[in-house]
Order: structure tokens, then C-alpha cells, then sequence
């Protein structure tokens, strides 16, 4: 058979046991999944610079291994002179392999580079099972180089998952390894 993530493997052997224990749950079908994770950045200055939603997409495709994509402005807004339909942000959606990839990523490598860290705030989850992260620096990650960084900027990024509540959520994640901080 062919190459399987780590986190993957990990998530079939013991996660699912160790989250039916907890839980109780009658099927393995109940059993939360992460679905996908999406990985956005607003480029708020693209309004007068185009070229940095090339270098935002740039950045995310190397950081993600996944080609990016700009979103579009939905409205005019005078004061920000926004036109409807300009690019202003850069967003990628991982699922699969990828997904599971960039999670390992994230958290064995790029998640101690950050400076004086504690864990992540367990209070970005949205009530219907899915969690938002927010990272303040990109340069992080390890791919990223950071002689060619023209300008220090965050993302955030979205954790998907078919739980339905936010404790199974948390529950899925810090058994994936999310390291959030103790209160």
C-alpha cells in the first residue's frame, strides 16, 4: 500500500478509540473527523498594490504545498477605496493527505518557533464543532525564507470538523496534538 500521514495512521489506531471511550459512542461513524482545514490571509494594502495578493498566494502555496487562490471583495466601500470584485485577500483549502500534512507540519515545527509560547487560546471554537486559529507571524513556518519576505503579516487558519459539539471538538484536536493551554 501506498504512503499514509503520520497523524492519519495515529487518528485511525488511537484517536478513534480514545474519543469513543470518552464519549461513548455506539458507531465509528460518529466518531468526529477533521474535514478540512482553510488557510486565509487579508491583504488589506492589495487596494493600492496589486502585487501583494501575488505574494500573499505565493506564500501560501509554499507554506500549504497547495496552490492558492485570491478572494474577491463582495462590495464597494468608498472610504477604503474598494471596488467590487478587486482581490483582497488569498485563502487555500487542504483536505486529505495534505490536510494531515500541514497539521504534523504545523504542529511539530512551526507552532514551538513561536516566540515566548504557552499553547493556543482554547476559545476560538464557533459553537458548531469547527476552530479558528490565528498566527500573527508567517515567517513561522520553515518553508517560508526570511530574506524574501517583503512584509510581516498573519493568517488565520480554520480547523473543519464533523463534531458537533465544541468539547468533542477540542477533544478531537488536542488528541491530534494541538497543544492549547491549560487554564
Amino acid at each position: 500500500m501506498g504512503y499514509i500521514p503520520r497523524l492519519k495512521q495515529e487518528y485511525t489506531d488511537k484517536i478513534v478509540s480514545a474519543l469513543t471511550e470518552e464519549f461513548g459512542y455506539t458507531n465509528v461513524m460518529q466518531v468526529p473527523k477533521l474535514k478540512k482545514i482553510v488557510i486565509s490571509k487579508g491583504v488589506g494594502a492589495a487596494v493600492a498594490d496589486k502585487k501583494l495578493i501575488d505574494h500573499a498566494l505565493e506564500e501560501l502555496a509554499t507554506i500549504s504545498g497547495q496552490k492558492a487562490v485570491s478572494t474577491l471583495s463582495k462590495k464597494d466601500v468608498a472610504s477604503f477605496k474598494l471596488r467590487k470584485g478587486m482581490p483582497i485577500g488569498a485563502k487555500v483549502t487542504l483536505r486529505g493527505e495534505q490536510m494531515f500534512e500541514f497539521l504534523d507540519r504545523l504542529i511539530t515545527s512551526a507552532l514551538p518557533r513561536v516566540r515566548d509560547f504557552s499553547g493556543i487560546k482554547a476559545n476560538g471554537f464557533d459553537g458548531r464543532g469547527n476552530y479558528n486559529l490565528g498566527i500573527t507571524e508567517q515567517i513561522i513556518f520553515p518553508e517560508i525564507n526570511i530574506d524574501k519576505i517583503n512584509k510581516i503579516s498573519g493568517m488565520d487558519i480554520t480547523f473543519v470538523t464533523s463534531a458537533e459539539t465544541d468539547k468533542e471538538a477540542k477533544s478531537l484536536l488536542t488528541e491530534l496534538g494541538l497543544p492549547f493551554k491549560k487554564n
